[in-house]
């Protein structure tokens, strides 16, 4: 019994020794571990290395898409705090040089002469979103793929042309006309941009040098008011639109002078918008110097990518003519692009639509069968527009500030999207039309002024697209005044979510759809039911209601 009593003594002892720190390590890893190295006496299993290696790229790719959206979240947040601070060191610097009795005082004179904040718009220096995302190789393959969906368009109307013809048919008949009667559109815009060169700066010339020793300068603005008022009408305004008018110019053609004719006079009212009240800033300092911008200033505006007028912006100190070069090339790619869209989906749709007898069928059926186009369409004049040119002008210029639109295809709200799709448009209307609204009529009217913004542009959309198109028909006005406000109000920034994000481009589809559908029928109406001696009430009376010819 003794014996036996020391033996299991031994034993246990020996069991007790064998539980060091390593052994109990050992049993507290896990089961796989423990396997793993229980099956490594010599031997490797390689199906458990696969499958932990797997199991290790499955727990990474769990992690990634919060430790991406942790990055962009913060760095988000950094260069937010950077504009924020660049903007408190100027008003800080201006407010060190001056006592605070003196900075209140400037701060009630400013409230006078214009809205506040005092500093506006802050230009820095960025890229585009687009340039930063054909950097990464998955949204390249994207653009790849629209390449070769304009291959395929080019091959369709080719075989077919082939085939009905006998041989290759390689004019573009529909890009010809379309942008027919050139010279006359470039003596139109030399006209415009001359005029725009030497009146608005003259006449500011003019009222900045006589204000101060005017002694009635109520009198002496008023004229000087109603002179800018009457070239931005008269001369910018019906001028262009008569010479499109009057020389029948084709579509394409009408949409360059139209879309320089806007563009002038925003940009004109830019620049008296900025300067009149920094005039009225000195003389009330009685400093002596009125501060009156450099006609390159002015010029160098007038061709910038941006609205929005400044003495300076951010510049680049190169060019880089090869950016240039792929930009208007791909302006150009893009103009064919749409031409064999037109060719392929939109012609032989419409072009016996009048056949038929109007009804509720045959209407939703033209609608559905217009989103695809409707959406190229529309992410080419993005593109070609907002993002090609856009960039040519502003990298021939060396102007640094590239921020042409966000990132609204991300928009998950309406709200959103009419603030991320024309940066450049969407500045003009906030600085020009939104806050001096509510400088003029107080804060407590913003959705009135948010629908006078509205309003403003629906009406512009519509004068562009009827002085272009050649007759009257508010689809877009409709779509942009009464459903874009509806979805401003409901779909606004508190929805977020893909699911809001995928109503955005449900209705944004749609809405594609009925302006390509209608404005094509309307067209195509338009020609085979023509009035003769037009009056101006069959100018405004839809055509496409009513004309149905038998071929």
């Amino acid at each position: 019994m003794a014996g036996d009593d020391c033996g299991r003594k031994r034993q246990a002892g020996s069991t007790a020794a064998s539980k060091t720190p390593e052994n109990e390590e050992t049993q507290r890893r896990p089961e796989s571990e423990r396997s793993f190295q229980n099956s490594s006496n010599g031997w490797v299993d390689v199906d458990h290395v696969i499958t932990r290696k797997m199991q290790l790229i499955a727990e990474a790719e769990q992690l990634k898409p919060a430790f991406m959206k942790e990055v962009d979240s913060h760095f988000t947040e950094f260069v937010n705090s950077l504009v924020a601070k660049s903007a408190l060191l100027d008003s800080s610097s201006a407010a060190s040089l001056f006592p605070a009795s003196c900075a209140e005082k400037e701060l009630h004179k400013a409230k006078n002469s214009r809205a506040p904040p005092e500093h506006g718009k802050i230009f820095t220096a960025r890229r585009s979103l687009l340039d930063e995302l054909f950097e990464v190789s998955h949204i390249t393959t994207i653009y790849h793929m629209f390449i070769a969906l304009l291959i395929v368009f080019i091959l369709s109307t080719l075989l077919v042309d082939f085939i009905d013809e006998g041989r290759l048919v390689l004019g573009f008949d529909l890009l010809v006309f379309v942008f027919g009667k050139f010279p006359v559109v470039f003596c139109t815009w030399l006209c415009m941009f001359s005029a725009t060169v030497v009146v608005p700066y003259n006449l500011f010339v003019w009222w900045a040098q006589g204000y101060s020793s005017s002694s009635h300068r109520a009198v002496h603005s008023f004229f000087y008011g109603m002179l800018f008022t009457l070239f931005q009408i008269a001369g910018l305004g019906f001028g262009p639109t008569y010479v499109a008018v009057a020389y029948a110019l084709p579509p394409a053609s009408r949409f360059i002078v139209i879309l320089e004719q806007v563009r002038l006079v925003m940009k004109a009212h830019s620049f008296i918008r900025e300067n009149v009240p920094r005039v009225l800033s000195s003389v009330k300092d009685k400093s002596g110097t009125v501060h009156i911008p450099r006609i390159s200033q002015y010029l160098y505006f007038l061709f910038a990518p941006t609205l929005i007028y400044r003495d300076n912006y951010p510049r680049n100190p190169t060019i880089r003519w090869g950016y240039v070069a792929t930009k208007f090339a791909q302006v150009l790619g893009s103009l064919f692009y749409a031409y064999y869209i037109f060719v392929r989906l939109c012609i032989p749709l419409f072009r016996n639509s009048s056949q038929e007898t109007f009804n509720l069928r045959g209407l939703v059926l033209c609608i559905f069968n217009s989103i695809l186009p409707g959406v190229l369409i529309l992410f080419l004049v993005f593109f070609a527009f907002l993002h090609c040119w856009l960039n040519a002008f502003a990298e021939m210029l060396r102007f640094a500030d590239r921020m042409f639109y966000k990132d609204w295809w991300n928009s998950t709200s309406y709200a959103n999207y009419y603030r991320t799709w024309n940066v450049v448009v969407h500045d003009w209307l906030y600085y020009y039309a939104y806050r001096d609204f509510l400088w003029f009529f107080g804060k407590k009217f913003r959705a009135a002024a948010m629908l006078s913004v509205f309003t403003v542009s629906a009406a512009v959309h519509e004068y562009v697209l009827s002085i272009c198109f050649g007759f009257f028909y508010p689809v877009l006005f409709c779509l942009f005044s009464c459903f874009g406000v509806v979805f401003n109000f409901t779909l606004n920034d508190s929805r977020k979510g893909p699911f809001w994000n995928v109503i955005m481009w449900t209705s944004l589809f749609l809405g594609q759809g009925v302006i390509i559908c209608l404005y094509s029928q309307e067209w195509y109406a338009r020609q085979y039911c023509p009035v003769e001696n037009p009056t101006f009430l069959d100018y405004l009376k839809p055509r496409s209601w009513s004309c149905h010819v038998k071929m």
